[in-house]
């Protein structure tokens, strides 16, 4: 199907110029752009408008979860009838491999697999393959490694009305994609045999597909819903495979394992000739008990830093392949790359694979690894770069790279069509900080608006989150919330909702509260220790962090410092431009300034562990938990405690902060 962009609203303000501009631009072939639009000037809605001109699959890479969940939901609504996917990392918590040699501290790699984002990302891989009305929203995780697409396109089952099948061969095709037969626990990736009718729970949907077969001929195809039972008849379904990553008809396990065990020798060999008799030894180990368990089970921990030797299309130092190479292997250079906040997507991707080769170089190095887990890698930028086409830079703050590729195709985007306008900054010292930042948060609560706060800090954050709360500090407790990286990436969304419905007054982060985030309730900004210098208070950072007040008609940001920084002197300065443009244009055109009123938004996966926790925290023994999960366990039990504070359940709120204060001293 076209891509068709539904909305009531029509291209306003900068935004018909912009779309105009840009559209021209990749019809004239001008690889690289940048759109310059300020927050809430609605970029997303040029980009909807953009990709209808150019009916071009999508690939749109933000640099967080949390945007790309927001920026996902936005264009499901913009392109409801087109395919629309979500494809960020499976990961709730993620500890990488790794060895201190300082310490000789080895740390075994450790993940918990968000199961229902991993359907999400198989749900994207799949959609890619139905056609080129696809947009595909994703974190930075797209530049890993999720194998070959031709080998992921040649496990593709076609089942079609009136086929034959060899009972014995279908089900051997069925396995071969990796679904696991389970006549108990029908689940995705699974499937059951019922007499002469074969149900399949694809791994990226919620139907199930039921094939009726009379003497090997497939007389009935319906999809059903497990839980409603709702079905509907199909004349064929294309079943595509239960895991990203899939290996193709290359050598097989024997000749596999006299490579890795080739390697090995060699590696061990340049151990023990440069004295290394330990590394050696470990080595051998090492190799010896993975191909042991991969023999004997099929899988291992740290499988993928062997993926090299099951890659009958790459060779060791070529690039691995991933979301892009899927784009690429489908429509050539004939899609559209859209980076978001591309004044920080672009240095993530750009530092992800020298984090990754220092890690796995130590690894090497000391003989926990054979240099294959090298190849289990990110893409370096300019394989990266090599890789995407017609790409659209998105930034209220682009960085000089981004202008300099794009050459005279910068184009800003200033005007929001609300006739919003850039908010107004105010300095105050910070003597008494505190006690006037709950003045000015209490002036907004009265009008039922809401406030971030920008620390600079972890520990301020949660800190100052707990003091708001607290009645004994002020007159009227306010419901207050705390965001920053400890935050589950499901959770964070959740939060964010329970600001705009009004569970909460105050949100209280770091860096993750600059880039993107759709709060028009939130009428004050306050930026706390404004004029340090660093990385958090940047110019870029600062123009980000004031727009959060760009989406209320009162927006209102209060610089605390005592010293003028020149990042804030230039991040001043230049939002002043923007609002001197921005009201000269409303009273030329007679506009009146309105709050952005969007609702909020169902959640991408409804997950009720988020909304009610389903064991007691207090019951968890802290003693079984590794470090990384007692910090997150704290977060945790500091969230609850605020809760039941506020609630004026004191007593149980007593009761978590003892415990808190228990595991802290583990």
């Amino acid at each position: 199907m076209p891509f068709v962009l539904n909305s009531s609203y029509q291209p306003a303000g900068d935004q018909p110029q912009a779309i105009a501009k840009l559209t021209d631009g990749i019809k004239d072939g001008h690889h690289h752009q940048t759109l310059l639009g300020v927050t809430g000037s609605g970029k997303t809605f040029t980009i909807a408008n953009i990709i209808q001109n150019t009916q071009l699959p999508t690939l749109v890479i933000s640099h967080n979860k949390t945007l790309a969940g927001q920026l996902y939901q936005e264009f499901k609504e913009l392109f409801p009838t087109n395919k629309v996917s979500y494809f960020v990392s499976y990961y709730d918590y993620y500890q990488p491999e790794a060895y201190i040699p300082s310490t000789d501290t080895y740390i075994a790699k450790e993940v918990d697999i968000n199961d229902l984002i991993d359907k999400l990302r198989l749900e994207a891989t799949s959609n890619l393959f139905s056609g080129p009305d696809n947009i595909i929203v994703a974190s930075v995780s797209c530049i890993y490694n999720i194998g070959d697409p031709i080998e992921f396109s040649g496990k593709i089952i076609n089942f079609e009305i009136n086929q034959i099948w060899n009972r014995r061969k279908l089900l051997e095709n069925i396995v071969s994609l990796f679904y696991t037969r389970s006549d108990m626990e029908f689940k995705r990736g699974t499937f059951r045999v019922r007499g002469e009718t074969i149900e399949i729970w694809p791994a990226y949907q919620d139907w199930i597909v039921v094939l009726d077969i009379e003497n090997d001929q497939i007389k009935k195809i319906i999809q059903r819903h497990p839980m409603t039972g709702k079905e509907f008849v199909e004349t064929h379904f294309t079943l595509f495979p239960a895991k990203q990553y899939v290996s193709g008809n290359g050598p097989d396990q024997q000749q596999i394992f006299e490579k890795i065990r080739a390697d090995k020798e060699k590696s061990i060999a340049d151990f023990k000739a440069k004295g290394k008799m330990l590394e050696a030894y470990r080595l051998e180990q090492r190799v010896e008990y993975d191909l042991e368990m991969l023999q004997e089970v099929g899988y291992i921990n740290g499988i993928e830093n062997y993926s090299i030797y099951f890659e009958q299309n790459r060779q060791p130092g070529d690039p691995p392949y991933t979301l892009v190479d899927y784009f690429r292997h489908l429509w050539g250079d004939n899609f559209l790359t859209i980076i978001d906040e591309s004044h920080v997507s672009v240095p993530q991707i750009r530092g992800m694979y020298a984090g990754d080769l220092a890690r796995k170089q130590t690894l090497v190095d000391y003989g926990f690894r054979l240099p294959s887990a090298f190849d289990n890698r990110p893409l370096k930028y300019d394989e990266f770069y090599n890789k995407i086409s017609n790409v659209i830079y998105v930034s209220a703050t682009p960085n000089d790279y981004e202008i300099k590729e794009s050459q005279e195709q910068v184009i800003e985007q200033l005007i929001r069509p609300t006739g919003l306008v850039d908010p107004p900054i105010t300095i105050h010292q910070t003597n008494n900080q505190i006690p006037d930042l709950i003045a000015e948060i209490k002036k907004r609560v009265d009008k039922k608006e809401r406030v971030l706060v920008v620390t600079i800090t972890k520990r301020m954050a949660e800190e100052l989150s707990e003091y708001l709360a607290n009645p004994l500090n002020t007159a009227t407790p306010f419901k207050v919330a705390y965001l920053h990286s400890d935050i589950d990436t499901l959770e964070r969304s959740t939060i964010l909702d329970n600001l705009r419905n009004g569970n909460y007054d105050v949100l209280v982060g770091i860096n993750l509260l600059r880039e993107g985030l759709d709060l028009p309730e939130v009428s004050l900004v306050a930026i706390l220790d404004a004029g340090q210098q660093g990385f958090l208070r940047s110019r870029s950072s600062l123009i980000q962090i004031m727009g959060r007040a760009s989406r209320h008609v009162s927006g209102q940001v209060i610089l605390y410092a005592d010293i003028v920084s020149p990042a804030m002197k230039a991040a001043i300065a230049e939002v002043n431009r923007r609002r001197t443009l921005q009201l000269a244009y409303n009273e030329k055109h007679g506009i009146t300034p309105q709050t952005i009123i969007k609702s909020i938004r169902p959640k991408i996966i409804e997950n009720p562990e988020i909304e009610k926790a389903q064991e007691p925290l207090l019951s968890i023994d802290p003693s079984s938990l590794t470090p990384p999960q007692r910090k997150t366990h704290i977060s945790k039990l500091r969230r609850e405690m605020r809760t039941l504070a506020a609630d004026m359940n004191f007593e149980e709120a007593i009761k978590i902060r003892d415990r808190i204060r228990e595991i802290e001293t583990i």
